[in-house]
């Protein structure tokens, strides 16, 4: 059996049931119960200097 065939059959069954199994469990861990607050407060974390005004931009010399 050549090595391209090999790897093409190995790709075909075993790589794929992988990676689909490894897709599952992103998404199960992604939407599980407990990642609530985590995802909103990364989505917040934008937010959290709001009320402070942005320090002023350095001045650079022209020559």
């Amino acid at each position: 059996m050549e090595l391209y065939s090999l790897l093409r059959e190995f790709a075909d069954s075993w790589v794929l049931l992988f990676l689909t199994l490894f897709f599952l469990g992103v998404c199960v861990w992604a939407w599980r119960p407990g990642s609530r607050k985590t995802h909103e407060d990364i989505a917040n974390s934008i937010f959290r200097h709001d009320q402070k005004p942005a320090a002023p931009a350095p001045q650079t010399e022209e020559a």
